[in-house]
């Protein structure tokens, strides 16, 4: 489609909407992409980004990363920091899949080596780690246990040995944010997630085998930093959140926000989908906190899968896991809010920056990166396609103008609908074989959702990024095989 009228050209990869063009802006739209890519977003990117703009309390711009997408509330690349005194909290910031994230874990082994083993190693990985809708996990606890990992997070994990100690310094924030109190999540909410840690869940969460090859690295020092340090170097990255967990917490306090949003506060938003609360209200405070706990979940999802990929590589090769390289590189978030301190008109705010399909992506030197990234910054996993490739990046400095956010994927180019329309899953599992990349899936229909071409260019992505200076490529990892939800 054409770029709207009202869309002005700051930089060939930064694009701005002013606060003038709808009523009730606050500040501008800033949307970050490349003219390719803009003018391929769909309408409801341009209407959801202004509306971001309506939020009480935001901070400087709303801003859409380069693989912006319609989602709910907030375009899927969303971002925005608000004023934690005067601002509001808005669940269509984050998400109804709380803290889906990346974790990206390296080896040393090679491509030459796991070729063999391949088919082996993603059966026993599709065995292992439960995939699909309603999917439960080998991890036995109970409600109240359950309500430890709500608090705690990765590090309940570490604390029973599904895990090294060195993945809680390589996790963002540590693998658990403080505020978590689940006597604010509904027992419904409990009820979802209790029995789904180690699980991966449905839609576009996988479980991928790549290759880094060296012509795919940008910049070998970094790469060397984060572990990529050998041609044809094998790694594994996989995406998930919350679950069902997350997913009740959203849908409890979105039901909880559009009953008191304007009776009680007198708040009106353009879009329904934006109901917010004061963040220094009860409302919003205790929703703060459940979605806290939807975090620290999902952390520990994410490192009991991990353990799951070591055991599963330490069967199939008789090594070790730590014989065979599996460190982890980094885990990222994608949908969260958090409390932040950032430069705004000269001095330090603290800022509540909703994320959502957005990655954290700190700068060198910047405090809450381990000591081994702090030359480098932060690691950035961005997932791609099964069918085309994923990339690694590194924060940079000038990410302050976007609260050091960036994009999160390749964002999607087609509804589930149209690409279930489009492609027949058993055919394209069989096209993907042929073309040496081995696929298991818990359902054909999702498989035809997740076709490479149902989703934007992740190398035009990425570029946009690095030329808007948000963030920059180290490696990019291509795909031999995936479990898919």
């Amino acid at each position: 489609m054409p770029i709207p009228a009202k869309v002005e050209k700051i930089s060939d990869c930064v694009w701005e909407i002013p606060a003038s063009c709808k009523e009730n802006m606050r500040v501008p739209a800033r949307i970050y992409a490349s003219q390719t890519l803009l003018e391929k977003m769909d309408d409801g990117v341009f209407e959801q980004v202004t509306n971001v703009a309506t939020l009480p309390g935001i901070v400087r711009h709303a801003f859409c990363m380069p693989d912006g997408h319609w989602g709910y509330g907030f375009p899927i690349g969303g971002v925005a920091a608000v004023d934690p005194q005067e601002g509001v909290i808005s669940p269509g910031g984050i998400g109804f899949d709380i803290n889906c994230g990346m974790r990206l874990v390296r080896t040393n082994l090679t491509l030459e080596e796991v070729r063999p083993h391949l088919t082996r190693l993603i059966d026993r990985l599709f065995q292992r780690i439960p995939a699909g809708v309603g999917a439960t996990g080998f991890v036995k606890i109970s409600r109240e246990e359950f309500c430890e990992v709500a608090r705690r997070g990765a590090r309940w994990a570490i604390d029973n040995k599904y895990g090294w100690l060195e993945d809680l310094q390589r996790t963002e924030a540590g693998g658990c944010v403080a505020g978590a109190d689940p006597a604010q999540v509904s027992p419904k909410a409990i009820d979802r997630g209790f029995k789904q840690i180690g699980t991966l869940g449905s839609g576009n969460h996988y479980l991928e085998i790549q290759v880094a090859k060296k012509e795919n690295i940008f910049d070998s020092d970094t790469a060397r930093t984060f572990g990529i340090d050998r041609d044809h170097q094998i790694v594994v990255m996989f995406h998930c959140g919350s679950r069902g967990f997350g997913h009740q917490v959203a849908t409890d306090y979105l039901q909880t926000f559009l009953r008191t949003m304007g009776s009680k506060y007198g708040l009106s938003m353009p879009d329904r989908e934006l109901a917010c609360a004061p963040f220094p209200s009860q409302e919003g405070q205790d929703y703060f906190s459940a979605m806290n706990c939807a975090i620290n979940m999902s952390f520990a999802n994410r490192q009991v899968i991990l353990h799951r990929i070591r055991e599963v590589f330490s069967e199939v090769f008789g090594k070790d896991p730590a014989e065979l390289g599996m460190h982890q590189v980094y885990d990222v978030a994608h949908n969260t809010a958090q409390l932040e301190t950032h430069l705004v008109g000269g001095r330090m705010r603290q800022l509540l920056v909703h994320r959502k399909g957005a990655t954290r992506a700190l700068g060198p030197g910047m405090a809450g990166l381990p000591d081994i990234y702090k030359k480098t910054g932060q690691p950035v996993i961005i997932g791609g396609s099964m069918e085309t490739g994923s990339y690694l990046l590194a924060g940079v400095a000038g990410g302050d103008q976007t609260f050091y956010s960036t994009a999160h994927g390749s964002g999607r180019a087609m509804s589930r609908s149209q690409a279930k329309r489009t492609y027949n899953g058993k055919q394209l599992q069989q096209q993907l074989k042929d073309r040496g990349i081995y696929i298991r899936c818990a359902s054909f229909a999702g498989l035809a959702e997740e076709a490479g071409a149902a989703y934007k260019n992740i190398d035009e992505v990425v570029t946009a990024a690095e030329q808007a200076g948000i963030s920059r490529r180290v490696v990019r990892l291509a795909p031999i095989g995936n479990v898919k939800g």
